[in-house]
């Protein structure tokens, strides 16, 4: 049997939050192999444990990689082709497309370029045909490499439980209420005295991001662009004192107002393209069906799958739209470093990735 070799990949961003997580789940990846360490001048140069202040409760630490030296991030300064960027969204808008024009593909969890109509908004399970796009992103902007993007923590946690069924019965209108971690703000984040005993019912940009990313994420390829969704959506997004999930309440106008058996049995038996793929890093369930009316919750649930899979309880009536359900997704893997990863293993097994 030949074994082949893992591909190299850089992480940008590697010393915050997401950065970690990145290098911590694809320290033990079959696929993949952590080439490059990639952050800020102030951390260049420097080892990586001695740069990052190390916060997944993993072993090894540092992902094993704690005596790698940390590599400027400029284009010219990386050799991977494959990139993974926990970059913010500013420094992303500069970097992301110089890689891009130098032959990588950079798989993003930034905002800088989710809604640009040439960029994949990708959630495997949800629009795999979305990646058609990068065709289209080569041939207008000159690149040999490309970017695709995962979408904001909280819609992709959302678009998990919506795809199968706008897939099967199409939706009228969404409203969800979230209650979101603080880890979705990334370290330090929210002050303490802020967080705890306290809900803050007012995270910048988040509403704003649900209610576009969802329309692209839902939407259908047609030729050579994606129609959005025709669903109308409203978000209304809070900060609570959780470490790690996001949780999101929903109600739903379907389509000919299926009954809510119809609903669970659309929830429940859905697989997509990752599961068919059996993917390394997709759930074998994706989506996780509750029974009991107290769950999902975070601290029972939220770390199922490697954090990959999304949890749906309470499926019920809902005077206004017809049904409302509860939602709670790993904001830190499915929402974030997780995501990316399944992204570029779909790219792999559908042989897009650069030579």
């Amino acid at each position: 049997m030949t074994v082949r070799p893992r591909i190299p990949v850089a992480v940008l961003g590697a010393t915050g939050a997401v950065g970690q997580r990145f290098v911590a789940r694809l320290s033990r990846h079959p696929w993949f192999e952590v080439a490059e360490l990639v952050a800020s001048d102030r951390s260049a140069g420097r080892r990586y444990d001695a740069a990052c202040a190390w916060r997944i409760p993993s072993l090894p630490s540092y992902g094993g990689l704690g005596e790698r030296e940390v590599l400027p991030c400029r284009a010219d300064a990386l050799r991977a082709k494959v990139v993974f960027s926990a970059l913010d969204a500013a420094v992303a808008a500069e970097i992301e497309p110089e890689l891009a024009r130098a032959g990588a593909l950079v798989f993003s969890n930034a905002s800088a370029f989710r809604m640009d109509e040439d960029v994949p908004l990708l959630v495997p399970e949800a629009n795999p045909e979305h990646l058609a796009l990068l065709d289209m992103q080569r041939r207008r902007r000159g690149w040999s490499g490309g970017i695709v993007c995962n979408p904001n923590c909280t819609t992709a946690v959302l678009a998990m439980a919506l795809a199968p069924l706008e897939q099967r019965f199409g939706i009228s209108r969404a409203f969800v209420a979230t209650m979101q971690a603080v880890s979705g703000a990334g370290y330090p984040g929210v002050p303490s005295l802020d967080a705890l005993g306290n809900v803050i019912p007012f995270i910048r940009g988040e509403e704003e991001k649900v209610e576009s990313e969802l329309r692209k994420l839902l939407g259908r390829r047609v030729g050579e662009r994606i129609e959005p969704a025709a669903l109308v959506a409203s978000a209304m997004c809070h900060r609570v004192p959780v470490i790690d999930g996001h949780s999101e309440a929903v109600s739903l106008e379907l389509r000919g107002a299926p009954s809510l058996e119809l609903v669970r049995s659309a929830l429940e038996s859905w697989r997509g393209v990752p599961q068919e793929l059996a993917l390394p890093s997709a759930p074998t369930t994706p989506l996780v069906l509750h029974a009991s009316d107290e769950r999902p919750q975070p601290r029972l649930d939220v770390d199922r799958d490697g954090g990959m899979s999304v949890h749906v309880g309470r499926i019920r009536p809902c005077p206004l739209f017809g049904t409302k359900l509860f939602l709670l997704g790993n904001n830190v893997e499915r929402g974030a470093a997780g995501a990316a990863v399944l992204n570029a293993e779909l790219c792999h097994a559908r042989g897009l990735l650069p030579a």
